[in-house]
C-alpha cells in the first residue's frame, strides 16, 4: 500500500510520513499492524471529538439513509444544513447571522475576500506577514510568506502586509482598503496570539475608514480556545468570520458568516456571485451539527482551558524554550528547527503523533482532540519529557 500511495498519490513534500492506517477510534489511531498511535494533533486540528465519535458518525449515517447531494448549493431547501446554519447564529453575535457553508477553509477564504470588495466597492487588502490563509491563489495571495508563494506568482494584485501585533502599522489602513486579513491567533507563525488590545485597535481602525474586517478562526474556531470562537477573548467582533476545520467533526467543510445585508449582495449584481456545487452537503452538514452541538451542549471548552494548564505543568523541560498559545491550540518551542525534528520523529516512532507548524521551524504542536483524557495528556507528556531528556543526555 505505501509504494502505491507513492506512485500513485501525489504528495505535498518529498518526506511523507506515511503511516499506513488501519482505524482511528477516540485518542488514538492504529496502523496496519495494530500499533496505537495517540494523537496530539488531532487531524491538524480537524478532530475536536476525537476519531469516530459516535454522535457524529451517528448523524452521518441516519443522513447517509435519506439522501446525499441533491442539487447545487443554495437551491434547495436542506434539512442539516439550515440547522447547522440557525446553530451557528444561536451562538454568534446579531451581526453575523447569515452563512455561507463551503467544502474547505481556503474556499471559505476565497469567498469572504470576494465578498469584502462587493460590499465596499474597494480592491485593496491587507494581511499580515507570516500569514497563513490556506493554498488556492487568492488564498495563496494573502500568505505573508513569499517562500511559499512566489513559484505561483503572478497572485492577485493590490494585498498589502503589516506585522501581526504592530500597532505603528495600523496607519496603512485607509479608505482605500476593502478589508484586513487576519488570524485570530497566527498558527504557520508559531500560535501567536495578539497582544495589547491589537485586534480591538485593528476593529477601530477599520470602523474608521470602513473597511471590513475578516477574521480567520479555521484553527482557533470551534472551541479550541476555551471559547467556541478565539476571537471572545480579545473582545472584538469581525465583519466576516471564516471557519472549517474542527467544525465538519472531521469530515470536509468551511464557512464565511457575515451579516444578512453583506451576504446577501452575493445573490445579485451579478447573480451566483459565489456558488459552488458540493458546498452544504447534507451528509458534512450533518456531521457539522452533531460536532457543534456537542461541543456546546457539554462543557469541553472549559475544559480545554484545565487541559491546558495540565499540559502547562507536565512539559517542563530545559528543552522548552516556551509553551504559545491557548487552551488546546498549543505549540512548544525548542532551541532548535533540529530538536524540534528529532522530537517528533521520535515520538511518532514510539507511537505519539506531533507535527511541524508551517512557518515556524522550531514549533512542535500539540492540538489533541478536545475529548482527550488527562490520563492521555499525561501518557503523552511523559514520551516527549522522556524523549527530550535523551536528546539533551546525547547532546552533552
Amino acid at each position: 500500500m505505501k509504494s502505491d500511495f507513492i506512485k500513485y498519490q501525489a504528495q505535498t513534500s518529498p518526506h511523507p510520513l506515511a503511516l499506513e492506517i488501519s482505524h482511528a477510534k477516540g485518542s488514538y489511531i492504529y496502523d496496519i499492524n495494530n500499533k496505537a498511535y495517540l494523537d496530539f494533533v488531532s487531524g491538524v486540528s480537524a478532530t475536536p471529538l476525537g476519531h469516530n465519535h459516535p454522535k457524529v458518525v451517528s448523524a452521518i449515517k441516519e443522513q447517509l439513509d435519506k439522501y446525499m447531494h441533491v442539487m447545487v448549493y443554495g437551491e434547495y431547501v436542506q434539512k442539516t444544513p439550515v440547522a447547522l446554519c440557525k446553530l451557528l447564529a444561536k451562538n454568534l453575535p446579531a451581526s453575523l447571522d447569515k452563512t455561507y457553508l463551503t467544502n474547505s477553509g481556503t474556499e471559505a477564504i476565497e469567498g469572504a475576500l470576494k465578498l469584502a470588495k462587493r460590499v465596499t466597492g474597494r480592491s485593496e487588502i491587507i494581511s499580515a506577514k507570516n500569514a497563513y490563509h490556506g493554498n488556492t491563489m487568492g488564498s495563496m495571495s494573502v500568505m505573508g510568506y513569499e517562500e511559499r508563494k512566489r513559484a505561483f506568482r503572478p497572485l492577485i494584485p493590490d494585498i498589502k502586509f503589516i506585522e501581526f501585533n504592530n500597532h505603528d502599522n495600523l496607519s496603512q489602513i485607509t479608505t482605500k482598503t476593502a478589508a484586513v486579513i487576519l488570524e485570530t491567533i497566527q498558527g504557520g507563525a508559531g500560535f501567536i496570539e495578539p497582544k495589547d488590545s491589537y485586534l480591538e485597535n485593528v476593529r477601530k481602525q477599520c470602523n474608521k475608514v470602513g473597511a471590513l474586517l475578516i477574521l480567520d478562526e479555521i484553527q482557533p474556531g470551534i472551541g479550541r480556545t476555551g471559547k467556541l470562537f478565539g476571537y471572545e477573548n480579545y473582545n472584538c467582533i469581525p465583519d466576516i468570520l471564516v471557519i472549517g476545520k474542527g467544525l465538519g467533526g472531521g469530515m470536509p467543510i468551511g464557512a464565511f458568516i457575515a451579516s444578512s445585508q453583506h451576504m446577501d449582495l452575493l445573490q445579485d449584481n451579478p447573480k451566483l456571485g459565489h456558488i459552488t456545487t458540493f458546498g452544504g452537503h447534507p451528509v458534512i452538514a450533518a456531521a457539522a451539527l452533531a460536532t457543534l452541538t456537542e461541543i456546546t451542549e457539554s462543557n469541553l471548552m472549559a475544559q480545554a482551558l484545565e487541559k491546558e494548564a495540565l499540559l502547562r505543568k507536565l512539559l517542563v523541560h530545559p528543552l522548552i524554550k516556551e509553551i504559545r498559545g491557548r487552551g488546546l491550540m498549543l505549540a512548544l518551542i525548542t532551541p532548535s528547527d533540529t530538536i524540534t525534528n528529532e522530537l517528533i520523529l521520535s515520538c511518532h516512532d514510539q507511537g505519539l503523533i506531533l507535527f511541524w507548524l508551517l512557518f515556524e521551524p522550531k514549533a512542535v504542536r500539540i492540538t489533541p482532540p478536545l475529548t482527550i483524557s488527562n490520563e492521555e495528556i499525561e501518557i503523552g507528556c511523559k514520551q516527549i519529557i522522556s524523549i527530550l531528556d535523551k536528546i539533551n543526555e546525547n547532546k552533552k
